[in-house]
């Protein structure tokens, strides 16, 4: 097996599972359809061209790339995403160490998440944003 077609193998999966997050509160959509960017960039210039112009996925893959942002919508679902599962995993789940290994993930990870700018940096132009689909000076 070629290695560009694993890479397109796993960047439809990553596709996938960012879709099923989409319906699915606790299954984040951004991480995979930021996977998904860089799999297929490796795979297929075609497919990459593809997911970064979605018109859905395409601004928040470029937002990260070129910026580095991870919106706030996406910060708030994150954080509550790493909240259930903790509460969940404290309740249903006997092994307290399984809830040490979340806790020592979901805490860098947090920590990551929040440093990362909200917005676009205001010195963007006007043109550049609403090409991106922002709106200039939405916090989002």
């Amino acid at each position: 097996m070629q290695v560009s077609y694993l890479y397109l193998a796993l960047g439809w999966l990553s596709v996938g599972l960012g879709i099923v997050g989409a319906f699915l509160p606790i299954l984040p959509t951004t991480p995979f359809m930021l996977l998904a960017a860089w799999l297929f960039s490796k795979g297929s210039p075609r497919l990459h061209a593809w997911i970064y112009n979605h018109p859905h996925f395409g601004p928040s893959i470029r937002h990260w790339n070129e910026h580095g942002v991870i919106h706030r919508r996406a910060k708030i679902m994150a954080m509550s995403a790493f909240v259930v599962v903790i509460a969940a995993s404290l309740i249903f789940v006997e092994n307290r160490w399984v809830v040490m290994i979340q806790l020592l993930v979901a805490i860098p990870v947090s920590c990551f998440i929040l440093s990362r700018p909200s917005r676009l940096p205001a010195s963007m132009p006007m043109a550049q944003v609403q090409t991106q689909g922002g709106e200039p000076g939405a916090g989002s």
